[in-house]
């Protein structure tokens, strides 16, 4: 096929949600001919601009079972531009990445050590929270021009760890639900939620700057929006660790946040496989 640009068209029947957008590009993308994708979630329809044939793309998406039908595969008219296009978007994509990804990381070092100071569980669950999204924009930033086997690694071990972190987690929730430790200081709480709502928000607001309708970036803002609902979440609870002077608040937020932590170190194991 030589170094003609490709356009390949597949039907991903159990693509639902932008997690699996997630997983399809980050699988790809450590493919060398790979240009661009493009994905939309209510036709189930998957567009690869590549270079050369389509059999190992073809052999990725198969090997995530998400039931991945190639429909069609043509030479694109206008590869020049859309050359151009795709290096222009992921330059502006991996600087709005990094930003974000440093505000997350920072965050998950303030709430984590804040978390264990207030002996808040809602606090240290959200911190891993930020460390779940902070694992998937550096697994996205990595996977640019990286060996698949390194990417595979990386996800493993980021997978593995984030799990344990859960586990441990949930663990601890339940241990004070049998009514050991202290009531969290409440203060602290509502104080480092709202900084962390307020990073959240900045990132949100970067993503949304960047203009991409690509479905990373798409899903990067929807994780982004999550996570201020799970800051409101730790906020609230707070305030009502204060009304009832009891710890069961933020135990009960801490354990739907682990929960969704553990879920998101389940989907980037299954990616590194």
């Amino acid at each position: 096929m030589g170094n003609h640009i490709y356009k390949t068209t597949y039907i991903v029947k159990k693509m639902d949600c932008p997690a699996e957008e997630e997983i399809i590009r980050i699988k790809l993308q450590g493919l060398w001919n790979i240009i661009s994708i493009d994905i939309d979630i209510p036709t189930k329809k998957l567009q690869v601009y590549h270079v050369g044939d389509n059999k190992e793309i073809t052999q990725y998406l198969d090997s995530l079972d998400l039931g991945v039908q190639l429909i069609t595969s043509q030479k694109t008219e206008d590869k020049i531009k859309k050359g151009k296009e795709y290096y222009e978007k992921t330059r502006i994509q991996k600087g709005v990445l990094i930003q974000v990804l440093i505000i997350n990381l920072s965050f998950f070092c303030l709430e984590m050590i804040t978390g264990f100071m207030a002996d808040s569980m809602g606090l240290i669950a959200d911190s891993l929270d930020m460390l779940a999204d902070s694992i998937v924009y550096s697994l996205s930033l990595l996977a640019v021009g990286a060996h698949e086997s390194k990417k595979k690694m990386v996800a493993g071990v980021a997978g593995y760890f984030q799990g344990f972190l859960a586990i441990m987690g949930f663990v601890e929730v339940l241990r004070r639900f049998l009514g050991y430790g202290e009531n969290p200081d409440f203060k602290m709480m509502i104080v480092i939620s709202v900084l962390a709502l307020i990073g959240n928000i900045i990132c949100l607001n970067l993503l949304k700057r960047s203009k991409s309708r690509e479905a990373h970036m798409q899903a990067s803002m929807i994780f982004t929006s999550n996570d201020v609902i799970v800051n409101a979440g730790v906020i609230i609870a707070g305030i009502l660790v204060y009304f009832t002077v009891s710890r069961i608040p933020d135990l009960i937020i801490g354990a739907i946040i682990f929960i969704l932590v553990g879920r998101g170190s389940y989907r980037i194991i299954k990616l590194s496989r």
